[in-house]
């Protein structure tokens, strides 16, 4: 059976939809990876990392008092 007609011109800057196709995949596949490793599991497998919290970001950096011993000791 033919294709049906698409009246709309092909956008040679657009990404082929291959490669598209082959991330896709691998994507798909770190996320089975990671489901299978935590079943079961409560909460889902997620593909995005959440921004660190206001108290993670200030674990990570000294506190006043250490930055003053730092300097005078």
């Amino acid at each position: 059976m033919a294709e049906k007609f698409n009246p709309a011109p092909h956008d040679k800057h657009a990404d082929d939809p291959r490669e598209a196709l082959a991330a896709d995949r691998e994507t798909h596949a770190r996320l089975d990876a990671g489901l299978v490793d935590t079943f079961p599991a409560s909460d889902p497998v997620s593909a995005a990392q959440p921004t660190p919290s206001k108290a993670d970001a200030e674990a990570d950096s000294p506190s006043l008092w250490d930055k003053v011993k730092a300097i005078f000791g």
